[in-house]
């Protein structure tokens, strides 16, 4: 078995992207990577379109695509990044649970109301226990990794998957923030009934891991009423940039560097990025589940992330969720670059 060094010289980066199974067809197994990427092929809860559960497997393969280098960190791939195989169980069981919550939407859409209805009640509690599964999943999976001296990227499906990855972070730091790119908040509670929902994973975040101290949301353009007073109730903990915001400093005069300094100071030492891909303009991920108009550009993306790490701050996790659609979408290709971006910074300072 060639050692990981061997393996380096081995390799030409600057060759064919081998479709081997393996993120951007590197040579690495779980053992020499530094980042290992777990699959999350999630998206039970998904109240708009669903596809996120694939999400995984198109980043995998549009990955193959990619060149290797990165010009803010030469010699990124010898690093060594592992995406680990999809788990096929995690595919069942969320087909399965899809087309009930499938059901369940449609009834509430349709002016239901779930206790007047056994067969419903029943549905939101194999929902609710199939999601505990995957949160416990998740925990356990990523704890396993961490433990082996590696850091975790979480590539989703829904955005309801990091959880179980933070609990463990949270057995890991005493406390860290969240840097959360995204169109939405995610701060309601049990959306639609379901506890797990991928639009309440922020308020079980901060309402069941202590070590979660504190919560910078980026580009969000898309909330409701009850998120709103949720962020005024916990305003020591939350700090918000919001889409519409941003651009009016802009059209004032304020640079963009100088609004990034802005996000950057309300962020402590230890940071995760939380990366859902509807924060971006919805031409970069059309076929994401709730695209909504306005968002980021991929390079101001881009530039929060290298300013975050720039600031000296160090990432001790991340994840990436929500990128959906066909083989050769643009979400697959924007999709891998985060991830493949995301794993270069979060190693630059360690």
């Amino acid at each position: 078995m060639l050692k990981k060094q061997q393996k380096i010289s081995a390799f030409n980066p600057n060759g064919i992207g081998q479709t081997n199974g393996r993120f951007i067809g590197l040579p690495f197994d779980e053992v020499d990577a530094k980042v290992v990427l777990l699959p999350a092929p999630w998206d039970v809860t998904t109240s708009s379109a669903g596809g996120t559960s694939k999400g995984p497997e198109l980043i995998l393969e549009s990955s193959y695509q990619l060149d290797l280098l990165d010009v803010d960190v030469p010699d990124a791939w010898k690093m060594g990044i592992f995406m680990r195989p999809v788990d096929q169980h995690l595919v069942s069981l969320n087909m399965q649970m899809r087309e009930k919550a499938i059901r369940v939407i449609d009834f509430l859409e349709g002016g239901g109301n779930p206790k007047d209805n056994h067969n419903i009640l029943a549905m939101y509690d194999e929902i609710n226990d199939a999601c505990e599964r995957l949160n416990n999943w998740i925990y356990v999976q990523s704890k396993s990794i961490l433990e082996a001296g590696k850091l975790v990227g979480l590539v989703g499906g829904d955005h309801s998957t990091p959880f179980g990855y933070l609990k463990a972070l949270g057995e890991i730091h005493e406390d860290f923030g969240i840097l959360q790119i995204d169109a939405h908040m995610d701060l309601r509670k049990a959306y639609e009934g379901f506890d797990w929902s991928h639009a309440s994973i922020f308020y079980n975040a901060l309402s069941k891991i202590e070590s979660v101290t504190k919560l910078t949301q980026v580009g969000i353009r898309d909330y409701c009423e009850e998120e709103l007073e949720f962020v005024k109730k916990h305003a020591d903990k939350i700090t918000v940039f919001y889409d519409h915001v941003i651009r009016r400093q802009q059209f004032a005069g304020n640079t963009f560097d100088k609004i990034v300094d802005n996000i950057m100071f309300s962020l402590p030492q230890k940071v995760y990025v939380s990366f859902d891909v509807d924060g971006l303009s919805p031409e970069l991920c059309p076929n994401t589940g709730t695209p909504v108009p306005g968002g980021l550009s991929y390079q101001e993306a881009i530039f929060i992330l290298k300013k975050l790490v720039a600031s000296g701050r160090t990432i001790v996790g991340f994840d990436v969720c929500e990128v959906s659609g066909d083989d050769g979408s643009i979400d697959g290709n924007i999709g891998a670059r985060l991830v493949y971006k995301l794993a270069n910074l979060a190693c630059f300072n360690t």
